[in-house]
């Protein structure tokens, strides 16, 4: 059986791509949902995979998860910090509920989950912590300075942590997507999604499967010599230095 991989945000949009192309690649795969049970089933039926539900921005909710993950597929060697939530509001207009949660779920979820695996994967020599970080991360957004922040932050985590671990077998790298077609952006009003797509290079959305096989290619025991980056994946959209 293949190495086993934790998905946190794992039953829809990018992280069930990630979850798709994982499984299909022979990875052992649990995926991670905070509360839409109806996702999470169908995540379950359809892939064959275990689903693990709890609120990444609690310290507590993650040590159950991976207990769970670990007591049924084994030590997770592979660890893909997905989880996020938008609670978009301009500065002057944002409640510290609103600051808050995006903060605990986007950005203390990765020290979160991490916490719980890093000591094993030093112990046996190996793993592979991915974490998801975002376009407005590296260039940020109006009305996202919480969003932006976390994702921001994330790509801070992942180069301090890639330099504790490079010695230890394993790497933490961050692929930081753009604009996806998914779910919530789907939502976007018409106009809106116009704009946005005008302003990509190559004039379209990105897809799930696009960035799965990004997360897929840093997951793999032969990516052991890139640890630390960050992975653009916007269309030219945002060209970072």
């Amino acid at each position: 059986m293949g190495r086993t991989a934790l998905v946190t945000g794992g039953t829809r949009g990018i992280g069930r791509g990630i979850v798709e192309r994982l499984k299909a690649d022979g990875f052992k795969v649990a995926a991670g949902y905070a509360g839409n049970e109806e996702a999470a089933k169908a995540c379950a039926d359809e892939l064959g995979i275990m689903v693990v539900k709890g609120n990444v921005g609690k310290f507590e909710d993650c040590v159950r998860a991976v207990q769970e993950v670990e007591a049924e597929l084994g030590p997770v060697e592979v660890l893909i910090n997905n989880a996020g939530i938008t609670r978009d509001a301009m500065l002057h207009r944002m409640t510290p509920e609103q600051w808050n949660e995006v903060i605990y779920v986007n950005l203390a979820s990765i020290f979160n989950m991490s916490r719980q695996v890093i000591e094993g994967m030093r112990e046996r020599g190996f793993g592979r912590i991915i974490n998801i970080s975002s376009i407005n991360g590296q260039k940020g957004q109006i009305g996202q300075t919480n969003y932006s922040a976390a994702k921001a932050g994330v790509i801070g985590f992942t180069k301090a942590l890639a330099q504790e671990t490079a010695s230890k077998g394993i790497t933490v790298n961050c692929v930081a997507p753009g604009y996806i077609d998914t779910e919530m952006v789907q939502a976007v009003p018409q106009k809106v999604m116009e704009a946005i797509v005008g302003a990509i290079p190559v004039g379209r959305l990105g897809t799930a499967a696009e960035i799965a096989a990004c997360v897929a290619f840093l997951a793999r025991d032969d990516a052991s010599f890139i640890t630390g980056t960050t992975l653009t994946v916007n269309g030219g959209q945002y060209i970072a230095g």
